[in-house]
């Protein structure tokens, strides 16, 4: 599901903040206090409300199922996981980057055969037939042949 805004800026789908911590945590598996030590290390960023309540959202859920994951069945300390996201986000950057550059080069490829479509009906504006009598062709030494106009 995408994530929208509503008209009062809150938001809505997988990043809305639904979940206290207490219910995040049995969504999770996990015991509250786990959840805490993921949002000391960085791991987890939950919402705040105005009085300083932890407040999850889906997003938030599978991140905690997959660090689960990566600690329980991979056998991960919580550096490694901490690596593995931080990497992970650096690859989803690129392949943003990626698809921003790639948009760029198509726009500036279709400007460029736009320009040389108009340079190549400019040649056959500029191109004159002329009479086989108003040209001579001079012999080179070396063997070569040169074409000049009579007037020259």
């Amino acid at each position: 599901m995408a994530t929208r805004k509503t008209a009062h800026g809150e938001k809505q789908g997988r990043e809305r903040s639904l979940y206290m911590i207490s219910i995040a945590a049995r969504l999770a598996g996990m015991h509250p206090q786990t959840l805490r030590i993921y949002e000391q290390k960085g791991l987890i960023t939950p919402a705040r409300t105005p009085k300083n309540t932890r407040l999850y959202s889906e997003k938030d859920i599978e991140r905690l199922r997959y660090i689960q994951k990566l600690t329980t069945e991979l056998g991960m300390n919580l550096a490694g996981v901490e690596k593995v996201i931080e990497l992970e986000q650096k690859i989803e950057n690129l392949h943003e980057r990626i698809a921003s550059l790639r948009e760029e080069v198509e726009s500036a490829t279709g400007r460029l055969k736009d320009e040389i479509e108009a340079v190549h009906r400019s040649y056959r504006r500029e191109l004159m037939v002329l009479p086989k009598n108003e040209m001579t062709i001079h012999k080179r030494a070396a063997g070569k042949r040169r074409t000049a106009f009579n007037d020259e």
